[in-house]
């Protein structure tokens, strides 16, 4: 077990190599990165990212859920309240879903996957929860009914056993 003691341990290293010093509020890439709690699953490592390089948000399955989109509401007025507001064609939200997600195991649990989507359980299919290329695709589009006119949206899979992402849907814009 990791304790808090080796937790503390750890962050002094982390401290010492100075390299948060001076990251901004704002990720300097304009990323949000949608992903899973899975722990072989770290959005940053899995994409290459720095600290201070993109917010993540992480959920069971890296869902956009109803709650996904309550905290994207809420960094969008943290933006909004340190700068303004950014350009909608600067913002880029990436939902990276995962082979073999434990999301898959509760399909057994219907009430509680659909209390998680806020659907009725009979509308689960449409979540598409046991394949994560198709549950890719509605979560962008749920993104593209939600997000402002101009940001970016895409969609990526992260194959557990090869360690490389697929494209399942490329950058594209969101329509007015």
């Amino acid at each position: 077990m990791i304790d808090t003691n080796e937790l503390a341990k750890r962050n002094a290293g982390f401290a010492d190599g100075g390299s948060f010093a001076g990251l901004e509020l704002m990720p300097s890439g304009s990323l949000t990165v949608i992903g899973c709690v899975a722990p072989r699953v770290d959005p940053s490592d899995v994409l290459g990212l720095e600290l201070g390089e993109a917010a993540v948000i992480r959920n069971v399955g890296g869902r956009v859920t109803p709650a996904t989109l309550r905290t994207l509401g809420m960094l969008s007025k943290v933006v909004q309240a340190r700068t303004g507001g950014p350009r909608p064609g600067d913002v880029h939200y990436a939902v990276l879903h995962h082979t073999d997600c434990g999301i898959t195991d509760l399909a057994a649990f219907p009430e509680s996957l659909a209390g998680y989507f806020d659907v009725p359980a009979d509308g689960l299919d449409a979540k598409a929860v046991t394949d994560p290329v198709a549950a890719v695709r509605v979560d962008v589009e749920v993104l593209k009914q939600q997000l402002p006119a101009g940001a970016f949206v895409s969609g990526l899979v992260y194959d557990v056993a090869t360690g490389l992402i697929d494209v399942v849907v490329p950058p594209a814009r969101v329509e007015a």
